[in-house]
Formats: structure tokens, sequence, C-alpha cells
């Protein structure tokens, strides 16, 4: 597997365990939630594939009439809870290798809660962020990434994808966009993506007039 080599118009960061470690204030904040509302923590762990909408759990988990108010109730509890949430190894160094203009943070979070975890972890203002709030399905569906590349002003294939997990991955291909893996909360298994890294601190960038190329200088997985 390897990235094309060829300069990307911009790339599009997924957010929770792409950018920021906010893994140990999620898990609070679900086991909080999944014991006021009776749920298993067997049932949470079946409902909760990393990189789905928090709504679209919420609602397999408690059903469409009581979807509206227990969505609610989780993003207040993690928009409470930043506690922990700081950027990823690498990260601050490859944001600063790509021009602002020429990235954004495309996540599954509602817009509230990706401000907190944004602004805890310190990341820099992306020149767009695009939320579950901006779409009308979530991720695997690629309207995510297709808005994102829209909202840059060029088209998702000319766009490099960075992402954790497998629902954002395949949102990625199926906007047309080339894909980067890194194993932060994925360590085993497969990853479909044309190269996948352990951490971001293996990856450089660099940008020019003819756009942003990105390179892998540590092991590749």
């Amino acid at each position: 597997m390897s990235l094309p080599d060829r300069p990307f118009a911009a790339v599009l960061f997924d957010m929770d365990g792409t950018l920021v470690d906010s893994t140990a204030a999620i898990a609070r904040c679900w086991t909080t939630w999944a014991t006021e509302h009776g749920i298993t923590a067997e049932a949470l762990v079946a409902a909760h594939g990393h990189g789905r909408p928090a709504a679209e759990i919420v609602r397999d988990l408690v059903g469409a009439r009581l979807a509206e108010q227990a969505a609610a109730r989780i993003t207040e509890l993690e928009v409470a809870d930043v506690d922990g949430v700081v950027q990823l190894p690498g990260v601050p160094q490859l944001l600063a290798a790509v021009p602002a203009g020429r990235w954004a943070v495309v996540t599954s979070c509602s817009r509230p809660l990706a401000d907190a975890r944004r602004h805890a972890a310190g990341l820099p203002e992306p020149a767009v962020l695009v939320t579950y709030d901006d779409v009308t399905r979530g991720k695997p569906d690629p309207e995510c990434f297709v808005l994102g590349a829209r909202r840059l002003g060029v088209d998702p294939a000319d766009c490099l994808v960075v992402e954790d997990a497998p629902a954002g991955l395949a949102a990625a291909r199926a906007a047309g966009c080339a894909t980067l893996a890194v194993r932060t909360t994925h360590p085993t298994g497969p990853l479909e993506a044309d190269a996948v890294v352990d951490l971001l601190s293996h990856v450089r960038a660099s940008a020019d007039g003819a756009g942003v190329r990105v390179r892998i200088d540590g092991p590749r997985v």
C-alpha cells in the first residue's frame, strides 16, 4: 500500500482518534450515559462502532421515540468532559506544514462537541469544519467528505483523507478521496486505505503551487 505520488488539493482530517486523543473522555461519558439509560456494557460495545455519529448510536440503543432526548444527554456529558483531550503525536508538526486554506476537519461530532474538543486540545482553527450537524447522513456515507472538499473549493478526487476508523475510511473511499489510515484506535486488524501508519509522527507534508505532497518517513503497517 502506498499513497499516490501526486500533490493533493487539500487534506481532510477526521478529529477523534486522528488529530486528538479523546478516548478516556469518551469512555467516561458513554459509561455514565449507559448507566443512566439502563444500557448494558455489552450492548454499548456492540453499538458503539468508532467513527459513527453519536446520534445514530443512541437511536440504535434506545429507539426512535427516546432518541432525541438521549442524544442531547450524551452531547451534554461530552461537551462538559474534555479532561485529558490532547493532540496526538505528530499532529502539531503535520498541521503546521499544510497551508491554512488547504485542510479541513471532518468529524462525526456535533458542532458544540467538536468545538469543545478542538479548543481543549489546542488545535489550530481549520479553514473548514464539517460536523454531524452539517450533513443528513453520517459516516460511512460520503456526504461529509464531499461537503468538506466543496467548502474548500476543490474536487474530492483531489483530496487526501486522514482517518482512524473503518467507517470514516469507507466514507472517504466512497467520496473518491485518497486515504491514509492511522492505527490509534484500531491497532490490529485490517484498515482499508492507500497507506496505514501507526502514528502521524511518521508522516511529513510539504506544499507548493501544485498542492500538498504527503510522504511517509516512518514504518508503514
